[in-house]
Parts: C-alpha cells; structure tokens; sequence
C-alpha cells in the first residue's frame, strides 16, 4: 500500500511514517518548505518528501499516486492561537484541499484528524455519538472540517473517516507540552510548577495512535467517525506521579500553583469500542511504558 501523509514532523506523523516503512510500505510525506522537523524523517528508499505549504496543496494535483491518504496538518493548534477564527476558517479549506489532492491521486481512502476539542467540556466517556458542543475556533473547526470533507468524499467517491483525537504523547513532542516539560523537569531533579492537575485523562503513546490510523486506512467504515485513546482512565495527577515514579526523580512536583488553561476540559476519556469492533485496535503500551520508550530514545 502506497501511503500519503500530511503533517509528517509531527508527534503522530513520525510514527506513521515509521510504522508504515516497518510494515512494507510506501510512503509519501507532504512536509512544510523549510521544516525544522524534517529530520525527524528517516531516509528510507520507499518513503518520498514532498515539500509543500498546506496552501499550496493544488500545485500537487494529478503527480503522484496513493491508496490511502492520511491528513493530519493543521495551522495554529498551539493554546494562544486556537482562536484565531481567520485562520481556523483557513483550516478547513485547506482540509478540503487535502481530499481533492488526495483524489487527483486516486486515493481509495481519506483518514481526517479530528480533536476532542470538537466535544468541548463533556462529564461521559467520549464516543462517536456523544454530543458536540466544541468552545474554541479550533473545535469548531475541526468540526466544520469533518463535516464537509465527509461530504466531498462521499461526492468523489473516496471512503472517509474522521478520527476525533484525545491526548497523545511521543518521541517527537513538542517541548510545550506538558509530558515533555515533566520530563524535563524529573530528568534534572527541578519541582515542576503545576495546576491542581484534577482532570481524569486518557493518555495514548504515540506508536499506538500510528497503528490505529493505519488500520483505518484499509479497515475503516466509509463515513464514520471515530475517538482515538487509550480506553483508560485516570487522574492527571497520577500521571504526573507516574512520571516521577518512573524517572526515579527526587523532585517533588508542586500542584496548584499555576490556572487551568482556558476552555479546559476536566474530563477527557475515550470509548474506543466502535474503533476496536472495526478495526482490531488494542493498544500495546501502557503510559509508564511509552514514558520509559521516550526515556531510552533520548540516551540513545
């Protein structure tokens, strides 16, 4: 199967990428001009990078074939930009420009990431038909998005699926988040500064979100969508002890020093059992696993 990939760099891109080359794959990965992220691409002779700003997806049409394509760029994702509503409104016709590329390459299949963000402040486990009510220009965007790219593929005959995603951590998170500043944090014995941290959170290791999203490229139900996680529960403030416990640090974490962010969600937890039932997905990591992965990437 030959693969496209938008949003390579990315924490959830890199490990398609390398999942897909493990798997005899090919892949074709539609990077940012200029990427800082590029070498997180390894060189592999079945894996092509097309530079490309996600404005210029038309400049791609009809130059190469794929059998799945799988979109995950998207512009402004960080907290102070998600309200940007300009450039969210961009957002969704650069979705739109993905699926008509993804055709001109005869694509069979169109994978969209959504966000849980779509849901807004939801008190249940999340699935495909719990209520949307999303609180920020990136929510309702990402919903806009979903919505209309499901109708351009059922028009040009492309299966689709939206994948509304949860929280996912990796290898190549970004240092903004928050695993990747704890990390920091307990790997140099620093107390890290935090909120009440009182959230019930479902963390899902990136390598197992890659795996989800391949398998919905051959075994997803054209027009549904779909919650990616881990299916399991707990509260962020277990997490963080989990990290410490893990990273044998002697730093002390110290909650409640620092606001929630605004639209904070304060539950977040996925029903991924439709996922599951369609596709086979199970997660292979645990949270303390994939922590103790990233652990021994960076000694590597």
């Amino acid at each position: 199967m030959r693969i496209a990939v938008t949003g390579p760099t990315g924490t959830i891109g890199t490990e398609i990428v390398n999942l897909a080359l493990e798997s005899g794959h090919e892949v074709i990965a539609i990077v940012r001009p200029g990427s800082d992220r590029i070498s997180n691409l390894r060189d592999n002779s079945h894996l092509k990078i097309i530079e490309c700003n996600i404005s210029d997806y038309i400049t791609l049409e009809g130059k190469e074939q794929c059998d799945a394509f799988i979109h995950l760029a998207w512009m402004k994702t960080t907290n102070g930009k998600r309200d940007d509503v300009y450039s969210q409104n961009d957002n969704i016709t650069y979705c739109l420009d993905a699926v008509r590329l993804a055709s001109s390459w005869g694509a069979k299949a169109f994978i969209g990431a959504g966000s849980q963000a779509e849901y807004g402040n939801s008190d249940e486990d999340l699935s495909p038909s719990t209520p949307i009510n999303p609180t920020s220009g990136y929510g309702i965007a990402k919903y806009a998005a979903g919505r209309l790219c499901k109708m351009y593929c059922s028009q040009l005959g492309i299966r689709f699926c939206w994948v509304r995603i949860l929280s996912v951590f990796g290898i190549n998170d970004l240092k903004t988040t928050l695993i990747s500043y704890l990390l920091d944090c307990f790997t140099k014995d620093v107390p890290p500064e935090l909120t009440k941290c009182e959230q019930v959170w479902d963390y899902l290791y990136a390598k197992d979100a890659a795996k989800a999203l391949i398998l919905l490229c051959t075994k997803g139900v054209d027009g549904k969508t779909y919650v990616l996680g881990s299916g399991t529960r707990r509260l962020l403030k277990d997490y963080v002890l989990a990290m410490k416990e893990v990273t044998e640090s002697h730093a002390e974490p110290v909650f409640g020093v620092k606001p929630y962010y605004p639209h904070q969600a304060m539950r977040l937890c996925a029903d991924i059992s439709e996922l599951t039932k369609d596709t086979g997905f199970v997660p292979e990591y645990t949270f303390e696993d994939g922590i103790r992965d990233i652990l021994s990437y960076r000694v590597r």
